[in-house]
């Protein structure tokens, strides 16, 4: 599996557990954006139907459905995000 956050590849011989996190980056490796049924364009954000809805797709979770996933998820910007950024260039001193 990769990591989503770095990109690591990470060989697990053993299933994923919570806790367990990315050597490189200690993002969560049991998290809706490292699962094969991740999609931002699903219900939820999640393919699986009869998967229960996770606010924060970054955090480690239990869902019983979660399968490691053969692509990097790429992390998307929330719109906070974007609205700081542009308030900093807007305001950043040259």
């Amino acid at each position: 599996m990769k990591c989503y956050n770095c990109g690591t590849e990470i060989v697990m011989d053993r299933k994923v557990f919570r806790q367990d996190v990315c050597p490189n980056c200690d993002s969560y490796l049991r998290c809706c954006l490292n699962c094969r049924f991740y999609d931002p364009l699903a219900a939820h954000e999640c393919k699986e139907s009869a998967a229960r809805w996770t606010r924060d797709k970054e955090a480690a979770n239990f869902c019983d459905y979660f399968e490691p996933g053969e692509y990097v998820a790429k992390k998307t910007s929330s719109k906070q995000d974007d609205a700081r950024k542009k308030l900093d260039d807007l305001f950043k001193k040259e």
